[in-house]
């Protein structure tokens, strides 16, 4: 019976059970979609990540959730670097991943066991509330911005940890970009506990009701917080109930650097 290594993740987090949980998953080359689809559907997680080498330093990645594959997924590619310092016997100065959508990504480790994952920054722009995305939400936000989510603004932290979303209406509402459904929305307010930013991340679109901690959001968010506020370099927080994230931005032109800790609960072997 043929096996693949497998890896639990639990990326921006310091210790187990923090941040958001990631599948990784060496390949020497990848499977059929259906059956990478059907193995990210069994993991049950946000994300399940594929890595196959394709040279020195270099890995092609992609990300299925349980029920689609996305076209970028922060937390699991932090993971998959996590995944190859630790357990692939990989020492060289960084990671490059390749993959389809998203173009080169990257991760490097710091001296203090810091993870820095370099995104493309998305663009933004301006968009009007709806009474359909107020009802959805159960409130109203004060602004408004497409991108590869719909970003709504409040007023405070309090008003987005207080939101009680109705997952079923927001599925069908919000922007459709390429490669992204609708239903991916991401909330905030500027300030909150230790933190720049707060906000919360529903993707019932993406078969996840709520996201503990998502790096492709940040990747929205840090140009949305440029834009409003001036901020190049901030620490933001991600309010899941229950599990949520700190995770360091630093926008620098149209990449976006993010930092955390990854790792690693489970170790094993999947059977096909």
């Amino acid at each position: 019976m043929p096996t693949l290594p497998f890896y639990q993740i639990d990326a921006f987090a310091s210790k187990p059970f923090e941040g958001n949980q990631a599948c990784v998953m060496p390949l020497d080359e990848f499977l059929p979609d259906e059956t990478l689809q059907a193995i990210a559907a069994e993991n049950n997680v946000a994300e399940t990540a594929y890595i196959v080498p394709a040279g020195e330093g270099v890995w092609t990645l992609r990300w299925f959730t349980p029920t689609m594959e996305v076209p970028l997924c922060g937390h699991a590619t932090l993971a998959a670097g996590h995944a190859i310092y630790a357990h692939l016997d990989y020492s060289g100065d960084g990671i490059a991943f390749d993959t389809v959508k998203s173009g080169r990504l990257s991760v490097t480790r710091h001296q203090d066991g810091q993870l820095e994952m370099s995104l493309p920054a998305y663009r933004i722009y301006e968009l009007p509330i709806t009474d359909d995305i107020e009802a959805a939400l159960g409130s109203r936000p004060v602004k408004a911005w497409g991108g590869a989510y719909y970003a709504a603004m409040f007023d405070a932290p309090e008003d987005v940890i207080a939101l009680n979303v109705d997952h079923a209406a927001l599925k069908p509402l919000g922007v459709e970009e390429a490669g992204w459904s609708l239903g991916n929305f991401g909330c905030f307010a500027p300030g909150g506990d230790n933190a720049d930013v707060t906000s919360r991340v529903f993707g019932p679109g993406s078969g996840i009701d709520e996201d503990p901690a998502t790096g492709s959001w940040h990747a929205m968010l840090a140009p949305i917080m440029k834009a409003q506020y001036g901020l190049d370099v901030m620490q933001c927080h991600q309010a899941h109930p229950g599990r949520g994230a700190y995770l360091g931005t630093h926008l620098e032109g149209d990449r976006v650097k993010l930092t955390g800790r990854s790792v690693t609960v489970i170790e094993g072997r999947f059977f096909l």
